[in-house]
């Protein structure tokens, strides 16, 4: 953990299971701009952000998080600013940001709506946000009861999912939003026997065969990209 082989594979993982963030995020949109991402992690996507140009700062609640983020941005030769932060009182000025990037991150926290409050107070006038939930009402979600089989991080302290609707609500404070659901089946490494040998083989396929216009609405990711 923490090699530069640890940080290619985690790349490689990551992009793989969630391809379609190269063709929603614009990574390569703001070279010379600042860029916040709230729950950087290991900094997989502040690394994108960070090798097209921008100014990056990431904060995560984890101390071991910002220790792997420093030795990512490091080994890649890029700069970066990274504090242990709380989502829900971010330590940072009003109207300081051009994007605030949460992936994933929404869903674990104690209270939402004073996330998405914090991530909105610090851009500046027409900046943009871009949020990750989980979708209550969605494949997933609906495979994981059939199977009996948990869902990543079902025993995180926090872990909450959301309907459409409710992750609109949360972000009626911006202007416009867009929203994309996302994350359609693709094979596991997580889960092997009988249960991951059908899931592999059989499901991804069966699923992905489906006009996407009739099974869009169920992606598990939801994305929304946010104006102010």
């Amino acid at each position: 953990m923490g090699s530069p082989g640890f940080f290619a594979d985690l790349e490689q993982y990551h992009f793989e299971k969630l391809h379609h963030l190269h063709r929603l995020v614009p990574f390569s949109e703001f070279r010379g701009r600042r860029v916040l991402e709230v729950g950087c992690g290991a900094g997989t996507d502040l690394v994108q952000f960070a090798r097209n140009g921008a100014m990056v700062t990431g904060v995560d609640l984890a101390t071991s998080a910002i220790q792997l983020a420093s030795a990512n941005v490091r080994f890649a030769g890029l700069q970066a600013q990274l504090a242990v932060g709380d989502g829900e009182a971010l330590p940072f000025r009003e109207r300081r940001f051009d994007l605030v990037y949460a992936h994933g991150v929404v869903q674990y926290t104690t209270n939402g709506q004073r996330l998405v409050d914090e991530c909105r107070r610090v851009l500046k006038p027409g900046g943009q946000a871009i949020f990750q939930v989980y979708n209550r009402i969605s494949w997933l979600n609906a495979l994981s009861r059939v199977t009996k089989v948990d869902l990543e991080h079902a025993d995180a302290p926090v872990l909450r999912k959301y309907s459409i609707g409710e992750f609109r609500a949360l972000l009626r404070s911006f202007s416009r939003v867009r929203l994309v659901p996302e994350r359609f089946p693709v094979k596991t490494r997580l889960h092997g026997g009988l249960k991951g040998t059908l899931y592999n083989t059989f499901f991804v396929g069966a699923f992905n065969a489906l006009p996407r216009a009739l099974v869009r609405r169920f992606g598990w990711h939801l994305l929304a990209f946010c104006d102010v």
